[in-house]
């Protein structure tokens, strides 16, 4: 389509609206649900532990067995404004088995709190990993990022966030690559996008500061992959941060077949998973 055609709001509601695209959503989200209940009950983990003084700002631990494991930081999706990370502890079992730690953070929602709000906390998730991953058993010297959705957006923002600025002690490098699960790199169209108009609040300055795509690439790997069943948006942001940042920064751009939006999260879970894979090779445990 034209860029014209592409900013149709009628075209981008249809393009965007993922539950309307998936009629048996509701139905995965149960079964993220009851998977994430089990994992929290069947689990060592520390829960709802603070990373900041906001309300919002906790997370989830899943340690790992051994001494000395890497860190996985899963960022939730639900377009800055759904979800929380008790639908999400179900990601965690299985890295835990493959010998790394996890940690699924919280963050405020839309309309509460603005895109940028949310982003400067997941700096402090970041921050808070690098203090504390050895109080956990973990090494923070090596802390790796999947996002989902918008957790993909959040995943990429962080792969370019200038950390000296967050905190003097931080290392220049404290995140070794990311993983965007279906992310959004590009805001104009979401700002467009009338169903989300209301709860983001995007405007043209916004969304300059708040698109990774056209940030300077950053110098640390980002994997992004799609499901082929999303929508021809989802498609096209995925393609457009490899477009954007080269062969380099992004030396994994993929679609994974016979995924739609959110059965694609099943994959990350699944140890025999193509996204399970591709995170554990940013981790170094493959």
């Amino acid at each position: 389509m034209s860029r014209i055609d592409r900013l149709d709001p009628a075209w981008l509601d249809a393009q965007y609206d993922n539950r309307a695209r998936v009629p048996e959503h509701p139905a995965v989200f149960e079964r993220w649900r009851q998977a994430s209940r089990l994992a929290r009950e069947g689990a060592r983990c520390q829960l709802d532990i603070a990373y900041g003084d906001g309300a919002d700002e906790r997370l989830d631990v899943f340690p790992a067995a051994q001494p000395g494991a890497p860190v996985l930081v899963f960022i939730h999706g639900g377009y800055w404004r759904a979800f929380d990370k008790a639908d999400h502890s179900f990601v965690a079992p299985s890295f835990v088995a493959d010998g790394a730690a996890v940690v699924v953070p919280n963050y405020s929602l839309c309309p509460a709190a603005s895109i940028e709000q949310i982003a400067l906390q997941l700096t402090r998730v970041v921050a808070w990993v690098a203090r504390h991953a050895a109080g956990f058993g973990a090494d923070p010297s090596r802390i790796a990022l999947a996002g989902h959705s918008a957790g993909g957006h959040l995943a990429a923002m962080l792969l370019c966030c200038r950390w000296k600025e967050v905190d003097a002690d931080l290392p220049l490098l404290p995140v070794q690559g990311a993983l965007g699960i279906s992310g959004l790199y590009d805001l104009e169209p979401i700002r467009l996008t009338p169903f989300l108009a209301a709860d983001l609040q995007l405007t043209p300055a916004s969304v300059k500061r708040l698109s990774p795509a056209f940030f300077p690439r950053p110098k640390r790997p980002l994997y992004a992959v799609v499901g082929g069943d999303e929508s021809e948006e989802y498609l096209h942001q995925n393609q457009l941060i490899r477009d954007q940042w080269g062969p380099t920064a992004v030396p994994v751009c993929e679609t994974l077949v016979g995924h739609h939006h959110f059965s694609i999260l099943s994959n990350l879970a699944d140890p025999a998973g193509r996204l399970h894979d591709l995170a554990l090779r940013l981790l170094g445990l493959r």
